[in-house]
């Protein structure tokens, strides 16, 4: 069965990026964005008994229940599901290898552990990370990195993006550019 609608598939390790650009990169397209991360912590959640899904005790289970073979399933068919019937672009990890290796798309995001770590509590904190602060969540990303590497898979026809140095308009930017270019 051929596709109708288009798939532009984000992928990244922990903190890259990728939902905030995909979230961007699917307005200025006009089109559905499709936040895996997002059902896997509604899962981690619901299996804690809790309401907040970026909460510290959601963030510190999201990968462990991330690895579980039913819940990948689960999410991975919801995804697709939605996807029939609507342009979108997806974020998460093992999107364009596994998920929608179809993808007209695929981008992968990196940036340097340290820059994750001080965009990631900039964003939760509401204020510059102090150096042990960025340290502390630099520890946390790498074993979060470690955890996630079976599943944070690079496609071999994603277009790699180094973020590190770019701001999130120059990222998006560039992806919009190559979007439209398909």
């Amino acid at each position: 069965m051929s596709r109708s609608k288009a798939v532009i598939a984000i992928d990244g390790p922990a903190a890259s990026g990728t939902s905030s650009t995909a979230a961007w990169v699917a307005r200025e397209l006009g089109y559905l964005h499709l936040d895996s991360g997002a059902l896997y912590r509604a899962e981690t959640a619901r299996r804690l008994g809790i309401e907040d899904l970026r909460s510290p005790e959601v963030t510190a289970a999201v990968s462990s229940v991330a690895q579980i073979p039913e819940v990948r399933a689960a999410v991975n068919a919801e995804l697709r599901c939605m996807a029939e019937t609507t342009d979108v672009v997806v974020d998460g990890r093992d999107i364009g290898s596994v998920v929608f290796p179809d993808a007209q798309l695929k981008i992968f995001l990196v940036a340097d552990p340290w820059e994750r770590a001080r965009r990631r509590l900039h964003q939760r904190l509401q204020r510059s990370a102090t150096d042990a602060e960025i340290a502390d969540e630099t520890r946390r990303l790498v074993e979060r990195d470690a955890s996630d590497a079976t599943n944070t898979l690079q496609a071999r026809d994603a277009v790699l993006i180094d973020t590190t140095y770019l701001t999130q308009e120059d990222q998006v930017q560039r992806i919009v550019a190559l979007a439209q270019k398909v």
